[in-house]
């Protein structure tokens, strides 16, 4: 989900820039119209953005929130930069890496 969060932010960005959708006054069971079916992807992308910013900002560790916002999503670091920025070696970096995916974890499904 956090590899998809850049992704789903510019996908709701860009839907946001296109002119609003318009209905036809009858209801259809058997299908959606476009503007419908873009409507309802755009309140799904709204929706699991939400979930994800409200995960992120539980997380009060600034090391875990540096791992999860620079070096995953946003991938503005590779690991060894993202070692340096924290001062740590590969393998204390994984572990804190692996620390902040758990909380992470909890606080989008828990």
């Amino acid at each position: 989900m956090l590899k998809q969060y850049a992704e789903l932010k510019r996908d709701l960005t860009a839907f946001n820039q296109v002119s609003s959708p318009s209905f036809d006054g009858v209801s259809s069971h058997s299908s959606r119209n476009g503007a419908e079916s873009r409507l309802i992807n755009h309140v799904d992308l709204a929706y699991q953005l939400k979930e994800v910013e409200y995960a992120l900002n539980a997380i009060d560790d600034p090391q875990y929130q540096f791992i999860l916002h620079d070096y995953i999503i946003e991938k503005r670091f590779t690991r060894n930069e993202a070692c340096n920025q924290l001062s740590v070696s590969v393998s204390k970096f994984n572990y804190i890496k692996n620390q902040a995916l758990e909380s992470f974890y909890f606080a989008y499904c828990g």
